[in-house]
């Protein structure tokens, strides 16, 4: 018989600390906020693009429909910053591996919606990160006739 795979965080200390990690007003979320608001962007927060998905992106650009998510290194698996879990490892790397699948099905879908999708990860500088989304925004505007 098959070993069963956990389904959730083996002891209790570890399942509190995931419970009281925020959903949104993160730290690197609200400075990349107050970057994007700097440069003259106005956007919505938390939002479903697509509302017959679930799936929340943190800001979101609805004329010019791009969605801006800002993914945690630990959580969305960060090629330079994600790091191993030492203990109930197996779980983790399942869990960010099915992570990041749903992120490239979230883009997908998206973009099959005509969205554009920007993804930042939390060690980016928010002002360089509020340039790659203003540059989307406002490509974004002129393609559709918007006024930017």
């Amino acid at each position: 018989m098959a070993a069963t795979k956990p389904t959730r965080a083996l002891n209790e200390g570890t399942r509190k600390s995931m419970q009281s990690n925020k959903g949104r007003d993160t730290k690197p979320e609200l400075a990349l906020r107050r970057a994007v608001h700097a440069l003259g962007l106005r956007y919505r927060v938390s939002v479903r693009p697509l509302p017959k998905i679930r799936r929340t992106a943190d800001l979101v650009f609805t004329r010019a429909k791009v969605a801006v998510f800002l993914d945690g290194c630990f959580w969305h698996g960060c090629p330079d910053h994600h790091t191993k879990a030492v203990t109930n490892s197996e779980f983790w790397a399942e869990k960010v591996a099915r992570t990041r699948e749903r992120d490239r099905e979230t883009d997908r879908l998206l973009q099959e919606a005509g969205w554009a999708v920007v993804r930042i990860w939390e060690h980016e500088q928010p002002a360089e990160a509020a340039q790659r989304v203003s540059h989307v925004v406002r490509g974004a505007k002129a393609t559709d006739g918007s006024v930017s």
